[in-house]
């Protein structure tokens, strides 16, 4: 088999055989993708930070107001420290380098003060969602470019459990908050990570118009490709993907803290408006 035809086997399963998709080593590198957990201790470089921070900053940004900031974590009691509040994550302290993708509107509000121009929508929703998708651009293409490095990556979402306790441990103004982190470093190949599956593309692309019969169409086979994966990767998860989800999403409880982050949010200058 082809590179192609084994990455697309491994993301898609049975439902590859009828894709088709154009190929090149950017597209190889990307469908590669995997959530590294595991990590050797050798540092990431000063110039593999750069390289990662200069593809970050290349990705689109909303009316190029650049409404993003980022803090490396390379201390190890911080690294632990920031583990502790997302939950005790072992990664987060054995990754070398933690990244803290963080929406900033303080930058933009102190532009306005300086040229002397009022900054009231930065009180509003829309800001606060221009700057979350920001980060989350510039990550994204922060974590190819680590990739290509031969670095690993995992997103920790955790960073959002107690937005006040993170924001004082890595000193941020009112009006910047961390949306999430990012451990990156030296996979271990000793607990190598493994490419998961991803629902048919039917599922997510629709042509024109959504299909909710469309998007719900490829879910029992998705259960039982996941079902296949948690069985081959040892994993504890009880019932299918579609239980495992709706766990996630049962309640207030299920969100790990976050349920109150409207709150912290505002604590922390974002007033949502």
């Amino acid at each position: 088999m082809s590179a192609r035809e084994i990455l697309l086997s491994e993301r898609y399963g049975a439902a590859q055989t009828a894709l088709a998709p154009d190929w090149n080593p950017i597209i190889e590198q990307m469908l590669s993708h995997r959530s590294v957990r595991a990590f050797l201790p050798d540092p990431v470089t000063e110039g593999q930070l750069e390289a990662m921070i200069a593809a970050a900053q290349s990705a689109s940004s909303s009316s190029n107001l650049h409404a993003w900031s980022v803090v490396a974590v390379q201390d190890a009691d911080r690294r632990s420290a920031l583990a502790e509040l997302a939950g005790g994550q072992a990664h987060i302290r054995q990754a070398p380098l933690q990244l803290v993708w963080l929406a900033d509107l303080v930058r933009l509000e102190q532009i306005a003060v300086q040229v002397g121009r009022p900054c009231a929508a930065l009180d509003f929703l829309e800001m606060f969602l221009v700057a979350a998708i920001d980060a989350a651009l510039a990550a994204q293409n922060a974590a190819v470019a680590a990739e290509s490095l031969g670095l690993g990556t995992v997103y920790i979402g955790a960073m959002r459990n107690r937005p006040e306790d993170v924001a004082r441990i890595l000193g941020l103004p009112p009006k910047v908050v961390a949306v999430f982190g990012m451990c990156v470093g030296h996979p271990d190949p000793a607990s190598p990570a493994s490419i998961k599956p991803r629902p048919a593309q039917p599922v997510v692309l629709h042509r024109e118009t959504y299909s909710p019969d469309q998007a719900m169409g490829g879910v029992p086979a998705y259960d039982a490709a996941m079902t296949a994966f948690y069985a081959a990767q040892g994993m504890k998860v009880h019932g299918t993907w579609s239980v495992h989800s709706a766990k996630r999403i049962a309640g207030p409880d299920s969100l790990s803290g976050r349920d109150r982050l409207v709150e912290a949010l505002r604590n922390l200058g974002f007033p949502l408006r």
